[in-house]
């Protein structure tokens, strides 16, 4: 990175996580910027903890957009990167509040992105608990699995020590150059209310842009919380499982949409969906799970890039 500085616009959607806001926002306040020039926008969904005031009082250059608490992950999204574009900025990142961030991850993630044009660079995500263990990194398409397979098993010691290409890239930790927007698109917040980075990255990959994710990035995030069995779920519990809550895993309309966008084919998308219901009526996990997996070096061999 030499020259002028390489402008970067930070964007998330908070809503009531007022301390892990804080604390996404301090880790982001320590970064080795290098030539780097970054300004961070925050959309406040309609948060009642307080978590606005706490970061004009905190971090005072932070900008605040202030939304009615109806925009969801996705349309937040959309609002925070419709501003970021205003400052004419070379890339957007997007990120989730409950992330702590290594303080290289951005100067690594950026010079990963300059040297392979067309491409959108995600991080390394680890667990913050056990932050050996990958999470939501690489996911694969497994149509008898159900759909997107992630790995269980894998850790810092099992992946390339390269960047290499994916299918997919969770929106966690996601660099995308502005040139994106102009040519694709926002995100899709009218089918994916929730989680519309799922459709987001297959389809800037149908469009020519390479997905990457550079392992030195390291971003350490909140473990999921474990969901409970279908089995175990009481009539009301399963309504709001399936068809009620838009940002369950277990939501059909979301499943549905996310096969469509990251399926092969649509073929393989409608049997995926097969595969997941028959695995909701036994009362399955709705991800079939390997008892074993080959380490990440091994499976992604092939898509390693060249530095």
């Amino acid at each position: 990175m030499n020259g002028a500085k390489v402008r970067v616009e930070i964007v998330t959607p908070v809503h009531n996580r007022k301390d892990l806001t804080l604390r996404c926002l301090k880790s982001l306040s320590r970064l080795t910027l290098g030539e780097l020039d970054v300004h961070i926008i925050i959309v406040d969904d309609g948060s009642t903890d307080g978590t606005g005031d706490a970061i004009r009082t905190q971090f005072p250059d932070v900008e605040i957009i202030a939304g009615n608490g109806d925009l969801w992950f996705t349309e937040g999204t959309n609002v925070g990167i419709r501003r970021a574009l205003v400052y004419n900025p070379d890339f957007v990142l997007l990120i989730n509040d409950d992330a702590v961030f290594d303080s290289e991850f951005l100067v690594r993630m950026v010079e990963t992105a300059q040297r392979h044009p067309r491409s959108i660079v995600g991080s390394l995500l680890l667990l913050w608990d056990t932050p050996h263990r990958l999470f939501q990194v690489a996911p694969v398409w497994d149509t008898l699995a159900g759909g997107w397979r992630h790995w269980r098993q894998q850790t810092v010691w099992t992946i390339p020590t390269s960047p290499w290409k994916v299918d997919i890239i969770v929106g966690n930790c996601l660099l995308v150059p502005s040139a994106v927007f102009t040519e694709a698109g926002l995100m899709d917040s009218r089918r994916f209310p929730n989680f519309g980075d799922a459709e987001f990255t297959p389809r800037l990959k149908r469009l020519g842009w390479t997905l990457l994710i550079e392992p030195g990035a390291r971003v350490f995030c909140q473990p999921n919380a474990r969901l409970p069995r279908i089995q175990k779920m009481n009539i009301r519990q399963k309504y709001d499982a399936f068809i009620g809550d838009l940002g369950n895993n277990y939501n059909l309309r979301r499943r549905f949409y996310e096969n469509l966008a990251g399926a092969p084919s649509n073929l393989h998308a409608v049997l995926a969906m097969f595969i997941f219901l028959v695995r909701a009526v036994l009362g399955l996990h709705y991800e079939k799970r390997q008892k074993d997996e080959e380490p990440l070096t091994k499976t992604f061999a092939s898509a390693v890039v060249d530095d």
